[in-house]
């Protein structure tokens, strides 16, 4: 994650650590899902694989945060170009979202032409397109659909990314008060929860196809406002260190307990602010290992091929050996399929999803004097 045009006070160009925790949140989501499936009462002993899915939460400050810090010079510069923004968005997040939708394209008629059961109801034609235009998490549904669930958080992203001149105008409204925008984040959280329980009896962080746009807004803003107070933070290596320790530390125990959903979001935010923070103690060293770093930047395609993927492989698995679909997985299975995915995802950025992306920033975006994309 990088930025070119950072001003006084801004945090350095690269922030591997959070880069880093991508892949941590990607690996939460994937495991949540694979817990759904294996035979193990694991929330009998830890809920930490079932607060897996909040990992969502936490790329949604992030994507704020992170959007914020690519593009602040050139927003306050007056060089903001919106159509190279959303030329950048575009060939971020649609070339992996419509390899892996085509993939459960394929496997839906491969069931059909072999007479195979599934869910059909849940694989309806206006949920492929919506899907395909993610649009799928702007409306109210009753109707569940498994077009790829995950992508549901890229309808989401979508809608931010579409607002973002809104965001970051607040952002840079009320830069030299950024408590102020994190109150406003908090306020704005605490008031679409109580619409969420009202209207649909749940939390607002398990809004996903259902007006899943309501849970991005105040996590996307809280990203923002972090950031501008981030950059009026120096703390020293050690205090860094210290800060970033406890975050996770307290991030961690509070899954691992099954803590409430929103506190967990509260402490998503001293997650990424600290990390970010840890980055800019340390301006010019690596705050993250190679390989963490790779695996961060590999994250999206894991995010979103991994249920594809665990599809194909359960449905092979059920037809040689002759069982349901929904058969329990043993450990060694979930552990190799979660290889499988990894290594998967690796390839595909390496080999497609980054070479696609440059490929449609250079054809289709306008060269400006602005904040580099981040990686």
């Amino acid at each position: 994650m990088s930025a070119a045009d950072g001003a006084k006070g801004s945090f350095p160009s690269q922030l591997h650590s959070l880069t880093a925790l991508r892949f941590f949140l990607a690996l939460g989501v994937v495991l949540f899902h694979l817990h759904l499936g294996w035979r193990y009462d694991d929330m009998a002993v830890t809920w930490l694989f079932e607060r897996g899915r909040l990992g969502v939460d936490v790329f949604f400050i992030l994507s704020g945060f992170v959007l914020t810090h690519v593009y602040a010079g050139a927003l306050e510069a007056g060089r903001f170009s919106y159509r190279s923004f959303l030329t950048a968005r575009v060939a971020r997040i649609f070339p992996v979202h419509v390899l892996a939708l085509a993939g459960m394209l394929v496997m839906v008629l491969a069931a059909e032409l072999l007479n195979q059961e599934y869910r059909s109801e849940h694989f309806t034609a206006a949920g492929f397109l919506k899907t395909l235009l993610l649009v799928q998490a702007w409306f109210p549904t009753s109707t569940l659909n498994e077009w790829n669930g995950p992508s549901w958080s890229l309808s989401a992203e979508w809608l931010a990314y579409l607002a973002f001149p809104l965001f970051a105008w607040i952002g840079i409204l009320l830069r030299r008060r950024p408590w102020f925008i994190v109150v406003l984040s908090a306020i704005l959280f605490v008031g679409l929860d109580d619409f969420y329980r009202s209207a649909f009896g749940k939390l607002l962080t398990h809004a996903e196809e259902n007006l899943g746009i309501l849970r991005i807004l105040p996590e996307f803003l809280l990203g923002v406002g972090l950031y501008h107070w981030g950059r009026r933070l120096n703390p020293g290596p050690i205090l860094a260190w210290f800060c970033a320790g406890a975050s996770v530390i307290a991030m961690l125990l509070a899954m691992h307990r099954g803590l409430d959903d929103r506190l967990i979001v509260f402490l998503a935010g001293a997650l990424v602010l600290s990390l970010a923070l840890l980055s800019k103690a340390r301006s010019g060293a690596r705050s993250a290992g190679g390989v963490l770093v790779l695996l961060g930047e590999a994250s999206y395609a894991l995010y979103l091929i991994h249920i594809p993927l665990f599809t194909a492989w359960r449905g092979l698995m059920a037809a040689l050996l002759d069982k349901p679909s929904s058969y329990k997985l043993h450990w060694v299975e979930a552990g190799a399929m979660l290889l499988a995915a990894q290594a998967i995802a690796i390839l595909l950025f390496l080999f497609f999803e980054r070479p696609a992306r440059d490929w449609i920033k250079s054809r289709w975006g306008r060269p400006r004097a602005q904040s580099a994309e981040p990686q």
